[in-house]
């Protein structure tokens, strides 16, 4: 069995031990051993004291962690929680076998956004889709272009929860942010490349003025084509439809979303 000495903690032990060889110590000795102990119990206690001291700071830090992490909505009193909106979340149940499979295809894991709320119109959900799709990736529109259509209906109608979506997009897709920042801030379109700064103007123009002249018509249809001017507009037009309902519904951006649109 071990004796007392040895179940005692270490740093006690070593003190015991330091206090046995000072008290055999000659006088010379006694004296060197003294300011040793007493330099080792100065060690101890500032080594205690600064892990100590770590403790609050570690605490404090997970704290803001914690904090950061937690964006609670603060939403109007009719806009539910689980939409962001004026709808509440639809149910599969509630839906009939077209809209259940609509449903089961949407791909998203939360009830925000415009896809949401057009299953309580199975028929409107489907067409818009289609329309949607098509526009977006079969109309031969380039991805970086089709974004920047997207990106100016959002900024001519004030859209934050379709800009916040898209403006990442588009910069996955290529646009470069010169031409985001010029759309964001309103900037004049001059001295962007000739397709940027067309469908800048076409969505200004039909959008904001109610009006597009023949210049910009012109310059748009050598661009693009016939064709190309019928998709592009429809696309804004699509967006715009898609910010009407949204406004309406008075969509918010995702509680853990970061805005990215200033409003005026």
């Amino acid at each position: 069995m071990k004796s007392t000495f040895w179940r005692a903690p270490r740093r006690i032990r070593v003190q015991i031990r330091a206090r046995t060889s000072l008290m055999r110590a000659p006088s010379g000795a006694r004296a060197r051993l003294t300011l040793i102990c007493l330099l080792l119990m100065t060690g101890i206690v500032v080594v205690a004291g600064q892990a100590l001291s770590r403790v609050p700071e570690q605490a404090n830090s997970s704290a803001k962690a914690n904090s950061s992490s937690v964006t609670p909505a603060t939403f109007p009193k009719d806009v539910y929680p689980e939409t962001g909106n004026r709808f509440p979340a639809i149910k599969r149940e509630e839906l009939d076998d077209a809209g259940k499979k609509l449903y089961d295809t949407r791909g998203v894991s939360d009830n925000f956004g415009p896809g949401a709320i057009r299953l309580y119109s199975p028929p409107v959900a489907e067409s818009m889709s289609g329309i949607n799709e098509y526009l977006r990736r079969k109309s031969g529109i380039e991805p970086r272009l089709v974004e920047l259509a997207i990106l100016v209906t959002a900024r001519e109608m004030d859209c934050e929860y379709v800009w916040t979506a898209h403006e990442p997009a588009a910069e996955k897709a290529g646009l470069a942010q010169a031409v985001i920042d010029t759309v964001k801030f309103r900037k004049p379109a001059a001295g962007l490349a000739e397709k940027e700064a067309v469908i800048i103007e076409l969505g200004r123009d039909s959008i904001a003025k109610h009006s597009v002249g023949s210049d910009t018509f012109a310059r748009a249809v050598k661009l693009f084509g016939n064709q190309g001017v019928v998709n592009i507009v429809s696309l804004i037009g699509d967006y715009a439809a898609t910010t009407i309902l949204l406004t309406v519904s008075d969509q918010h951006i995702r509680p853990a979303e970061k805005p990215l649109l200033p409003i005026p």
